[in-house]
């Protein structure tokens, strides 16, 4: 038998549209103040493609972002979070539009709170 019932955010999702909205702001302290010990932000594609990892390269390549974006909003499409006790990873959708358009697959993975790994994968074919 198959229960159906309104789906509710958890805290990840919670934490990953503010961080959403937090880099459509430019806000490059909140930004990076989510990060845990040991974070590799893996970028894939565009100008900033690469791994970054390291307080001072994650506030650098966030700060390159923020910068070339200048004000933006931020559009989710979809999100969704998948979550046990040892942590959660929340996966969205999301649409940058600042001097560009940047739409990405996001996704982010939190343990104890903060956010322990995190994919940037720039996806310009995207129809959302």
């Amino acid at each position: 038998m198959l229960l159906a019932g309104t789906a509710f955010a958890g805290p990840a999702e919670d934490m990953a549209k503010a961080r959403i909205a937090d880099i459509a702001k430019g806000d490059v302290t909140a930004i990076t103040s989510a990060y845990a010990d040991g974070t590799t932000l893996h970028w894939v594609g565009g100008p900033l493609d690469g791994s970054y990892a390291g307080s001072d390269k994650l506030k650098e390549v966030w700060g390159k972002f923020t910068k070339a974006q200048g004000e933006q909003k931020a559009t989710i499409a979809a999100i969704a979070e998948a979550a046990n006790p040892k942590g959660a990873t929340v996966t969205a959708n999301v649409a940058f539009a600042g001097k560009n358009t940047v739409k990405v697959r996001y996704v982010m993975v939190y343990r104890d709170g903060k956010l322990a790994d995190e994919i940037w994968q720039v996806d310009p074919a995207a129809t959302y």
